[in-house]
């Protein structure tokens, strides 16, 4: 047995693991833990990728599948290849380079703990895209990196440019992210199967099926919106707001990395069409060009290392639209090299940001004397960023060259891009020695925020020293250094088609070297004519300075956001509810209409006899409570509230009468949980209007008449569907299955609950987690709530009792209140522990009989809601510590765990198993893995009606605050 694919796992897991613990260290002040946190899990995760070799090395993929939905296609399944080998122990290494560095960037005022949960987070969710061996897993983990950067790019989110790039990121990555899942849904389609292995070996497939365009389309646009191609690449930029350590990981070799490894992962069945050419071609030499031009005339120090991404990632992709095997290698060569020469250009940017205060090359220069070794470091950095020889970038850019002199496609783009190419090389040489002159050399700065620089830590500077000589290393001895691990990555992905390639540093005088022989001595001139114009001039190149992204994306978000819906709120918005009825009655009628027409349904004939009188007055009883509800809401809402439940009742007691006790006991404590807090929720709106105007126009007639007309269409035809379903034959249907088999499958005799656990426990899990968001986002709008002015005084009601109490000495404000509450208050306080009793109660039972996690945590609830009611929300909260948010996470929680503990015992998700367990005293009891399932809901349940309760009733405490302060002001006036 090999343990390769469970090592596979703890690989993906490790870093979330860490993101937990971190976590947890929150409140703890030390700086080092979170470190070394960090620092161990991805160490682990250098060694089991580094185990991994032996196998990828003899060309085989370690894999591993979980089965979630296998009927389609659906599972957690992984894949390591030599492809993502490499790029694997790419982001173990320059994460733990990365963590190193930030244990002495980061300031002292900022949460280490927090930041390197997020970081952990990202760097599991990146190994998530590399690791997948499912398209449709891939898509999740796609959108995971850009919520986790958003995380880290906003981390000081008291800076507005950082909150501002931030949220451009993952609009743009988020839009890209949704777009991918699209093209990856039509790329299954067409396979037949979202597994990797049958998707990569199906290119002819692909290729000549109709969809393959629109695909292309779908997938290339999340690629470039990833990796930050024309004209998506404008966030990239704005994103430099990040701590630096942020920025050598994300912006250097992971996130930004993403999408170019996307596009070579599927370069096989993809590439080699007319569309792809154009479509991926253009794009990445706009890319390479522009980016090139953009990051020459930047001010910022990072502003240019961002620029320049932008530009390398062109060249990246320019390789890759060549749909030449030889270019894909170099393009895999060159991913590689630019991790490790910017990685540590970001870095080095960090420490002269870190020692002098600022990154505006305008103000920085001389600091050769001051960073010597960071200074010669940095140079180095750049000399492989700009093509120099004996240096990595060199090598992965002659090949560049060397395919953009072949013939691909006879088009003007490939006859173009040998002059682009060597244009491009020129202004990296003229940004690379910018910033070496710049910054290094010259006169010593005058008017640094920190006056005197000098070299950090050693161990600060150590893994741009290992990023350095991984450069010089790799430049010098190619063959030795990198190339047994390129052959490997290059070979998983091209197969059979791998060319014969050499990593040699001389292959003798040739156009290649010709080409960077321009390029270097063509930058080196363009930087002289141009020096004096970079040292002064506006951040930004000329002409094309108003040309700003940023500006646009506002300008977008504004007409869509804005301009776009109010535009559809005139033509289509009213500030009447009537008329938005009416669009979604006739929606929902065409919705339900057009299917059945389709079909060709055929209404049967329905009888009306044999209807129970007493079941025809309790209906007739609801119908009546239902229209007072309706006529009463307004002006009298108590009234209305006690209407509304009791219509809910005649529900209650429906379900009971048809046999539904699971349903009838549900009803039946939602009812009084929503009734409850309702009632509390009615304290705070408006007073009612007391006076209405009599005068009502023939037009105000006709309009009451149609929508009388249409509430009693749709009420009566809804009561007729009703009734339809319920004495119609039914034909043979998925209940019969569930009837047969919850016992047999689900150890479960309610079928009811082994429903809503078992067979359709993933659409449970997923409703619980709605209701826990709508739980937080209730708090959160309860939170900002504020009530209206006319609310803010006690009820009158209160006020005569207040004042009856005050005009007694012996009596103080709320003594009758209290009075009057006495007796219910002492009887609730006594049902506490009954109720709690009858919940647990429900829980156990609820696997055979009427019960279940719901109505268990709905139970429990009533309780707490009991004594809040009982003695005030200063009382409860002093005697029964709840911590509903705790609740929420451990019942989600439970519930997550509950699935992969099916997976780990090698069952799809979710999966139940039951068995009978001996008890002492009692016997054979049935025992079910749903009930930790079932757990689950009940802690989210209750922890989600609590915090609702929590909200409401701290808005007395907020008043009563408020009149305090309010009494306060007036006595001093």
């Amino acid at each position: 047995m090999t343990f390769e694919p469970y090592f596979l796992i703890a690989l993906l897991a490790l870093p979330f693991i860490g993101s937990v613990i971190c976590v947890f260290l929150l409140n703890n002040k030390s700086r080092d833990l979170p470190v070394a946190v960090g620092g161990v899990v991805t160490l682990l995760a250098i060694l089991l990728t580094a185990g991994f070799y032996p196998s990828v090395s003899d060309g085989q993929a370690v894999r591993y599948s979980l089965e979630w939905i296998p009927q389609l296609g659906l599972n957690f399944s992984l894949r390591l290849d030599g492809f993502a080998w490499i790029f694997t122990m790419l982001i173990a290494v320059i994460g733990f380079l990365v963590v190193l560095y930030a244990r002495y960037y980061m300031g002292k005022d900022d949460s280490v703990a927090r930041f390197f949960s997020f970081l952990m987070a990202f760097m599991g969710a990146m190994l998530g895209i590399v690791l997948s061996g499912n398209v449709i897993l891939l898509s999740v983990f796609w959108e995971l990196t850009s919520i986790f950067s958003f995380m880290l790019i906003s981390f000081w989110h008291h800076n507005a440019a950082a909150r501002d790039g931030a949220r451009m990121a993952l609009t743009v990555t988020g839009i890209g992210g949704f777009s991918l899942l699209i093209g990856l849904l039509l790329l299954g389609n067409i396979v037949g199967s979202y597994d990797l292995d049958k998707i990569l070996a199906s290119g002819d497939l692909i290729r000549s099926h109709p969809l393959y365009l629109p695909t292309l389309v779908f997938i290339l646009l999340g690629a470039f919106t990833k990796s930050a191609q024309f004209p998506f690449h404008f966030w990239l930029p704005n994103a430099m707001s990040a701590p630096t350590p942020v920025s050598a990981l994300l912006h250097s070799a992971t996130m930004v990395k993403a999408g170019v490894f996307l596009l070579v992962r599927l370069w096989p069945v993809l590439s080699g069409t007319y569309e792809w050419f154009w479509l991926v071609g253009l794009a990445g030499i706009l890319t390479l060009l522009l980016g090139a031009y953009f990051a020459m005339f930047q001010q910022d120090l990072k502003g240019l290392l961002a620029y320049s991404t932008i530009s390398h990632l062109g060249l990246i992709t320019t390789l890759l639209s060549l749909g030449s095997p030889l270019a894909t290698v170099a393009a895999i060569f060159h991913m590689l090299n630019h991790a490790t020469f910017k990685a540590s250009l970001f870095m080095a940017a960090g420490i002269i940001d870190h020692e002098t205060g600022t990154r505006d090359l305008r103000r920085l220069s001389g600091l050769f004397r001051f960073l010597p070794i960071t200074a010669t470091l940095a140079m180095v950095a750049s000399a492989a960023m700009a093509g120099v020889p004996l240096l990595n970038g060199f090598l992965s850019k002659e090949m560049f060259f060397a395919e953009a002199v072949e013939t691909h496609a006879d088009s003007i783009l490939d006859r173009a891009l040998p002059y682009v190419a060597t244009l491009a090389g020129a202004f990296s040489v003229v940004y690379a020695l910018r910033l070496i002159h710049t910054v290094f050399f010259g006169p010593a700065p005058t008017d640094l925020p920190k006056p005197k620089p000098h070299e950090p830590p050693h161990s600060m500077r150590l893994p741009i020293e290992i990023l350095v000589i991984a450069c010089l290393v790799v430049g010098i001895v190619p063959a030795m250094s990198i190339g047994p691990f390129l052959h490997v990555a290059a070979t998983s992905v091209l197969g059979s088609d791998m060319p014969e390639y050499s990593l040699s540093i001389w292959h003798g005088f040739n156009l290649p070297l010709l080409m960077s022989v321009i390029a270097i001595v063509g930058g080196v001139i363009l930087y002289v004519v141009l020096r004096k114009y970079l040292a002064s001039c506006d951040d930004g190149p000329p002409i094309l300075r108003n040309l700003k992204g940023q500006r646009i994306f506002e300008r977008v978000l504004v007409d869509v956001s804005w301009r776009w819906a109010r535009l559809a709120e005139r033509r289509f918005g009213t500030r009447n509810l009537q008329p938005q009825l009416r669009w979604l009655v006739a929606v929902g009628f065409l919705a339900a209409l057009l299917p059945l027409y389709l079909a060709r349904f055929e209404i049967r004939d329905i009888t009306f006899t044999g209807i129970d009188p007493a079941f025809a007055a309790i209906w007739l009883l609801g119908i009546c409570l239902a229209i007072g509800t309706a006529m009463l809401a307004k002006y009298h809402r108590l009234a209305a509230l006690i209407m509304l439940g009791g219509v809910g009742l005649i529900v209650c007691i429906t379900f009971v009468w048809l046999s539904a006790p699971d349903l009838a006991i549900t009803q039946l404590l939602v009812e009084v949980v929503t009734t409850v807090l309702i009632l509390l929720g009615l304290r705070w709106l408006p007073k009612r209007t007391v006076s209405v105007d009599d005068h009502i126009t023939l037009r105000g007639r006709f309009r009451r008449f149609r929508d009388l007309m249409l509430a009693v269409v749709c009420g009566v035809g809804m009561s007729f569907v009703a009734y339809a379903v319920m004495t119609m034959p039914v034909p043979d249907a998925i209940a019969n299955y569930f009837l047969e088999n919850a016992y047999a499958q689900g150890g479960g005799r309610n079928v009811v609950n082994v429903i809503l656990v078992d067979f359709r426990g993933f659409d449970t899990m997923g409703e619980i987690a709605v209701l826990g968001v709508v739980a937080l986002t209730v708090y959160a709008l309860l939170r900002r709530f504020r009530p209206a002015e006319d609310s803010f005084e006690m009820p009158e009601q209160q006020q005569i009792q207040n004042r009856f109490d005050e005009e007694r000495p012996e009596r103080s404000a709320g003594d009758t209140v209290r009075d009057y509450l006495l007796v219910p208050s002492v009887i609730m306080q006594w049902l506490f522990p009954v109720i709690i009793t009858f919940s647990v109660y429900l829980f156990m039972r609820g696997h055979d009989m009427p019960g279940g996690g719901f109505s268990a945590g709905l139970t429990l609830s009533i309780a707490f809601l009991l004594q809040y009611l009982a003695g005030g929300t200063r009382w409860a909260e002093d005697r029964i510590r709840i911590l509903p948010l705790r609740w929420m996470g451990a019942g989600l929680l439970t519930a997550v765990t509950t699935g992969i503990g099916a997976w780990a015992m090698g069952y799809p998700f979710l999966t139940s198993h039951f068995r009978y367990i001996e008890v002492p005293l009692v016997g054979k009891v049935p025992a079910a893995s749903a009930l930790l399932f079932d757990l689950g809901v009940f802690m989210l349940v209750v922890g989600s009606t609590v915090l609702i309760l929590v909200a409401l009733a701290h808005q007395s405490i907020r008043i009563n605050r408020l009149r305090t302060i309010e009494a306060n002001r007036t006595e001093e006036g």
